[in-house]
């Protein structure tokens, strides 16, 4: 854990979301990272760093909210229970930019987030080739492309 954020494998996030449909998926990579190299189906493009200025998505939280609250979760039975507990999956491309949206989202009162280790891609191997080592793609989860 990390600042209040859970770590999880791609494995055991794809496990999360089959158990637990309240469950959102959040890909915080750029908009063209989304669209061109693919993201995990069923995800939600919320960008937390994005061109053409590469700056913080200052709506980051907000739009993470208006996700929980707008239609994707609307069937919390309890009326206690707060949005901010429904469990927020984040991925990007190798773990770090998810791990720092995660910690707003925490610092912001959200109680369920987790970091998707080794991201959609993965890190590196030697050749400068991402999606070898580790990622959402490497573990063969389900995955699509525009």
């Amino acid at each position: 854990m990390t600042d209040g954020v859970l770590s999880i494998t791609p494995k055991d996030a794809w496990q999360l979301l089959q158990e637990n449909p309240k469950t959102v998926l959040i890909d915080v990579r750029s908009e063209m990272e989304f669209l061109f190299i693919g993201h995990p189906k069923g995800a939600i493009h919320i960008s937390w760093i994005d061109g053409p200025e590469w700056v913080q998505n200052p709506h980051f939280v907000r739009d993470v909210r208006k996700v929980v609250l707008g239609g994707i979760i609307d069937d919390i039975e309890d009326p206690n229970h707060p949005v901010q507990s429904v469990p927020i999956l984040l991925i990007c491309r190798s773990g770090a930019r998810s791990l720092e949206a995660g910690k707003l989202l925490v610092q912001e009162g959200f109680k369920h987030v987790y970091n998707v280790l080794e991201g959609f891609e993965g890190a590196l191997d030697h050749e400068h080739h991402r999606s070898t080592l580790g990622g959402w793609r490497f573990h063969g989860l389900p995955w699509e492309q525009c």
